[in-house]
């Protein structure tokens, strides 16, 4: 099993779409690393020598910002908007669409599931108490 950038990749998947399962890399960064080590994109994960892996390793950690790193920097940047109250960081606090979207109909999502405000159930008046 192939271990990049601390996610074990599927071993029965192509390489170019085995990459992607690493927090940070899309389809473009994954042809990228395939090219810069002259591999065959169709190669399965299992194929692969440990020499291989270990170019690869260093390429994404050399290069790239993946993982836990870019999911620490994403979390500050939130926080950051939120802490200087600008609108965007107001929507994050919110839990409400950030880029522009209509959120009077739709944008469950983000929203979550309804909340039913209002009228629930009509409790019955009992007959024959005075009060």
């Amino acid at each position: 099993m192939a271990r990049v950038a601390g996610v074990d990749l599927p071993k029965n998947k192509r390489l170019d779409i085995a990459l992607r399962y690493v927090y940070g890399i899309g389809s473009a960064i994954s042809d990228e690393i395939i090219a810069e080590l002259a591999l065959d994109p169709a190669k399965r994960v299992k194929d692969l020598t440990e020499e291989e892996v270990n170019k690869m390793n260093n390429i994404i950690t050399k290069n790239l910002k993946v993982e836990g790193d870019l999911r620490r920097e994403i979390q500050a940047n939130i926080k950051r908007l939120i802490e200087i109250g600008s609108y965007r960081g107001s929507r994050h606090r919110r839990n409400l669409p950030v880029r522009g979207q209509r959120s009077k109909t739709n944008g469950r999502t983000r929203r979550g599931k309804r909340k039913t405000v209002g009228a629930g159930k009509a409790v019955a008046a009992t007959p024959g108490k005075k009060g």
